[in-house]
């Protein structure tokens, strides 16, 4: 594993990141890593278009389904249901199934 120096005590690369982004986060909290976050995003997003992060979804897709299997895409949709039924209570899925429901508009008018 690389280290972080050549001395006795040394500490890996990983564990210098590690440390100097609890640094960061204490001296200008989450929302700095969220902001540059979505600023990289936004570039990656000029830049490569959105083909790509079609293309990388879809490899992460594949490698969870390799991981964990088709059961566990249906195991985590079971457990954000049942996050939005205890946030919004069951009202909620009658209100989001009736405009599921409805026929949409169209811009025209017809």
């Amino acid at each position: 594993m690389a280290r972080a120096g050549s001395g006795e005590g040394d500490i890996t690369v990983s564990e210098a990141g590690r440390r100097g982004g609890k640094k960061v986060l204490a001296k200008y909290g989450r929302e700095h890593f969220v902001s540059a976050g979505k600023k990289g995003g936004q570039t990656l997003s000029k830049e490569r278009g959105r083909e790509f992060f079609v293309q990388i979804g879809g490899m992460g897709g594949k490698a969870v389904k390799e991981n964990h299997g088709l059961d566990h895409f249906s195991h985590i949709g079971q457990m954000g249901g049942q996050a939005l039924k205890e946030k919004y209570g069951d009202e909620y899925f009658s209100q989001i199934g009736k405009k599921g429901g409805q026929k949409k508009k169209r811009k025209d008018g017809e």
